[in-house]
């Protein structure tokens, strides 16, 4: 099996092309190849493959030629990923399967248009976040709480006062079962002068990631939310590096780096 390996702001992933969906990617081999030491590592798995081939989506095949099939590293099935979403819009521009100047991907969170910046970067339109009111997260014995963010997938984005830095993510941190049932990926931000944000992120099926592209959106949702406001641009710094969010009053837009660093062959089996 072909493989390539990409990261947006170090939120790394294994890109499998299957543009007719013929393989099978089960739960147990993602967790294989996503492991940093008897696989290739990653914090996700990101497969290639026509729209028209995969049920799931099919609505969105008129709209979009690709859909990328996102796999946490534990194997279990996501919604969407921001920083995925550049990372794969990266893969199919080099393999020259898009027109770069403006497409869309299909994803189980809806259709998600890209943009080639000048400098490179890609910009996803994210679409509108909803947010659900508050909950809060505990960390370390330490309660805090925060901002429940819908992005295509569920996020808990949290404003705290103690330095981010110092926060121990080795563990799930806590959350109510009973607003998330499924799961929640969970960020603790800093705010740091004008529509700027400090942001660790605990991904649901992942653990701690080095950037979560979804997550910078909510966190900006959450930081703007703090002075009443909804729109605005916004610079989150995430321990993998900097991007930017725009929130405006329709939807929103996230901005950052994607790279390839690796191909090659995949020999693992399940």
């Amino acid at each position: 099996m072909r493989f390539l390996k990409g990261h947006g702001t170090e939120n790394d992933f294994v890109i499998l092309p299957d543009p007719e969906g013929e393989v099978d990617v089960s739960a147990a081999l993602v967790a294989k190849i996503c492991d940093r030491r008897a696989g290739l590592g990653a914090d996700g798995v990101l497969r290639v493959v026509r729209t028209k081939q995969c049920p799931e989506v099919a609505e969105q095949a008129q709209a979009a030629e690709w859909f990328m099939d996102y796999r946490n590293a534990d194997g279990s099935v996501a919604e969407m990923c921001g920083n995925g979403s550049r990372v794969f819009a990266r893969y199919l521009i080099d393999a020259g399967l898009v027109d770069p100047t403006d497409f869309a991907v299909a994803t189980r969170g809806g259709l998600r248009r890209m943009h080639v910046e000048p400098n490179g970067d890609i910009t996803v339109d994210m679409g509108k976040p909803v947010t659900h009111g508050e909950s809060t997260a505990t960390v370390g014995g330490q309660e805090y709480t925060g901002l429940h963010v819908d992005m295509g997938n569920p996020h808990l984005a949290c404003a705290i006062g103690d330095p981010v830095v110092q926060l121990d993510l080795s563990y799930q941190p806590g959350f109510d079962p009973a607003v998330f049932p499924c799961g929640v990926n969970i960020e603790l931000f800093n705010p740091v002068g004008v529509s700027r944000a400090v942001m660790r992120v605990y991904e649901r099926g992942v653990g701690e990631t080095r950037s979560c592209g979804t997550g910078t959106v909510a966190t900006a949702v959450a930081a703007a939310a703090l002075s009443g406001d909804t729109t605005g641009t916004w610079t989150i710094e995430v321990p993998g590096g900097t991007v930017t969010v725009l929130l405006d009053e329709e939807t929103s837009y996230l901005s950052g780096p994607a790279v390839i660093v690796a191909r090659g062959e995949l020999l693992l089996a399940e």
